[in-house]
């Protein structure tokens, strides 16, 4: 087991969240199940999975693998596109929960949006149900705008305690995480060093890796934790899990967070981010 121990932000439900987590994306089966055993015995204690992943039952063993108890760790699931729907949604939640084999989930969002199906809010209210009864902790969204969280808090009365979006140096979401810091939500990033290793391969970012004897993914996860926001990366190998959580024992300039920052551009965020973007199925 890993000495390592990760920060945890205060949240405003009152509950908190680890400063870094560990990405689940295409993890299944018995080497999903190895892999994520791996990532909690290096000191992650945040799992993030999701319905449409389909590997809530991997998650779940793996959770009964590593040794470390129930309530050390935080898990992430999100009801997907297609069940928003008051009861659909709640259903989701409970087959989450049966399908991990677990009693609870620490966090539940929705995956996306959805606009075009306008249930988003119905959705919201189900979660909210949820965590009535105890299915979850914590509740909050992926993949939303600023519009359409004030809806959620105009009908619900009831803020996202978190919200994941796409963060990391060609894509800095300034006015996304100001709005997300006005309204006391966490920002979470996924995809965190980019969807391939360009951003890993910029001359100045590699620099202030060797001022710091740190490799260019340690700085910009390091940046993200700086920016305040939590970034969830994926890493298949123990090597790369335990470089990818080191990042505490170091603290980036203003100046570099600057530099960082810098590399922020129009074409940063995926091509196929326009409106329908926010639409999953």
């Amino acid at each position: 087991m890993s000495d390592i121990v990760v920060p945890e932000l205060k949240m405003n439900d009152g509950n908190s969240i680890p400063a870094l987590g560990f990405g689940t994306y295409k993890l299944n089966g018995s080497e999903g199940v190895e892999t994520m055993v791996n990532a909690i015995q290096a000191g992650y204690r945040l799992l993030d999975s999701a319905f449409k992943y389909e590997n809530e039952g991997a998650v779940g063993e793996a959770i009964r693998r590593s040794g470390v108890p129930r309530e050390e760790l935080l898990v992430t699931s999100k009801v997907p596109g297609l069940r928003h729907r008051y009861n659909e949604a709640l259903y989701s939640v409970e087959e989450s929960l049966y399908r991990a084999g677990l009693d609870y989930y620490d966090f539940y969002l929705i995956h996306w949006p959805n606009p075009s199906q306008d249930l988003f809010v119905e959705a919201w209210q189900a979660l909210i149900e949820a965590r009535k009864k105890g299915l979850v902790r914590s509740i909050g969204c992926s993949n939303f705008l600023p519009e359409h969280m004030q809806r959620l808090m105009d009908e619900t009365g009831v803020a996202p305690a978190v919200n994941q979006v796409e963060l990391y140096p060609y894509f800095i979401q300034q006015e996304q995480r100001d709005w997300h810091a006005q309204h006391g939500i966490i920002t979470q990033s996924w995809s965190p060093l980019g969807r391939d290793s360009s951003a890993m391969q910029e001359a100045g970012i590699k620099a202030i890796g060797d001022k710091h004897g740190k490799s260019a993914a340690q700085v910009i996860l390091r940046w993200h934790v700086q920016l305040g926001a939590v970034p969830i990366p994926k890493a298949t190998s123990p090597a790369r899990q335990l470089e990818n959580i080191s990042i505490f024992d170091f603290e980036l300039s203003p100046e570099e967070m600057a530099a960082i920052s810098a590399f922020d551009r129009p074409d940063g965020r995926r091509k196929d981010q326009h409106p329908a973007y926010y639409e999953e199925y």
